[in-house]
């Protein structure tokens, strides 16, 4: 009697491993989607402006001109960050290419390597700003079907997506992404250092026809221990770009100019 009973043990210890691989690879495609959602995949640039925001006083402001690019290889894509203003900061540059980042700064005519952590602006870091495929930095582990209120306090129904990160220069350890059911829209983001302290909360706002697509032309950054320390990203002037690879050189960095977008 025992044989048969531990080989029913074994059926059933393989059928939840499947399960499992199933629920992890619809979690996958789903974070794959809310990708797609985010980011074009040809070349494009567009405008962010950053705005910090402090018991509800604005305190500070940046613009930036983004020019990204997918390799299609690596599954990441390549960006370039150029400071349009305040005046104090134009012309600086910050260039993201596969596991590298790298600020430049016209003053000293130098480029240092950073972390995706770096703080930009307020509440957003340098990993914020330039274009991410989450389903190449993060592994989703589970997809729960859970109704939030959203940025405009609309009920969404959703799934909850738990992140750990895939990669060593994941620019967050964890993340707890909630993404529209009927849409693949991201909708809100919790992000988590490797103490397991809640960084920040996002909210995806102002979804408009971009480039082909529905996307979030605004994001709310709330810190995770003053909530009342906001920053706000828009984005805007979004457009179809033939980007050199050249661009994407960090020896390239002291000899780029700002293009009109």
């Amino acid at each position: 009697m025992k044989k048969p009973i531990l080989l029913v043990l074994v059926a059933c210890a393989l059928a939840a491993s499947r399960l499992y691989a199933e629920d992890a690879l619809d979690a996958q495609k789903i974070l794959a989607a809310s990708d797609a959602v985010r980011n074009p995949a040809k070349p494009f640039g567009l405008t962010v402006v950053l705005t910090e925001y402090r018991s509800a006083n604005e305190v500070d402001s940046n613009t930036l001109a983004i020019y990204s690019k997918l390799d299609g290889q690596a599954g990441r894509y390549r960006t370039l960050i150029s400071y349009v203003g305040p005046a104090r900061d134009a012309g600086k540059l910050v260039l993201e290419n596969g596991t590298e980042m790298w600020f430049y700064d016209p003053s000293s005519e130098a480029s240092i390597r950073i972390s995706p952590q770096q703080r930009l602006l307020g509440q957003a870091s340098t990993g914020d700003v330039v274009t991410v495929n989450l389903a190449h930095d993060y592994r989703a582990n589970t997809a729960a079907a859970e109704d939030i209120t959203d940025g405009d306090h609309a009920q969404r129904h959703c799934y909850k997506l738990e992140l750990e990160a895939a990669v060593s220069d994941a620019t967050y350890h964890r993340i707890e992404l909630w993404v529209e059911q009927s849409t693949n829209r991201p909708v809100k983001g919790k992000f988590y250092s490797d103490s397991g302290h809640l960084l920040k909360t996002a909210f995806y706002r102002r979804f408009q026809s971009q480039l082909g697509l529905e996307r979030p032309t605004e994001i709310v950054i709330i810190d995770g221990l003053t909530p009342s320390w906001v920053t706000v990203m828009r984005y805007s002037n979004y457009l179809w770009s033939e980007i050199p690879d050249s661009w994407l050189q960090r020896d390239y960095l002291p000899r780029f100019r700002p293009v009109s977008q």
